[in-house]
């Protein structure tokens, strides 16, 4: 199963806006709840990535882990997932992590949330 909502057409997102993007400088993340979804995003080399902020192997926070390049390293047992796709690329974890689009328009951060 792929959670990899940045993959999807369009017209089946809805777009939410976040923050300015000043507000959120390279290098650093910035936490979110939006419909009841933990999300975190995340300016690497002036690149924005948002990803569930949940870790698929013990269903725990994710967003306050290290950055390895583009993989978010699990603060608890070390599980990698990269954060342009959700997808678990290190043991423990084996089960992707939802990945959503994140588009800038006029200096303001957009978020996509699938529509149900």
């Amino acid at each position: 199963m792929t959670f990899d909502y940045t993959k999807i057409e369009e017209v089946k997102v809805e777009y939410v806006e976040i923050a300015p993007l000043s507000e959120l400088p390279n290098g650093e993340r910035l936490f979110l709840e939006v419909e009841g979804r933990a999300i975190v995003i995340f300016k690497i080399a002036d690149q924005l990535f948002a990803i569930g902020d949940i870790c698929s192997h013990d269903d725990g926070p994710l967003g306050d882990g290290e950055l390895e390049g583009y993989n978010i390293v699990c603060p608890r047992h070390g599980a990698e997932f990269d954060v342009k796709t959700g997808k678990a690329v290190q043991m423990p974890a084996v089960v992707d992590i939802p990945a959503y689009p994140v588009k800038i328009q006029d200096e303001m951060i957009y978020l996509g949330i699938p529509k149900d």
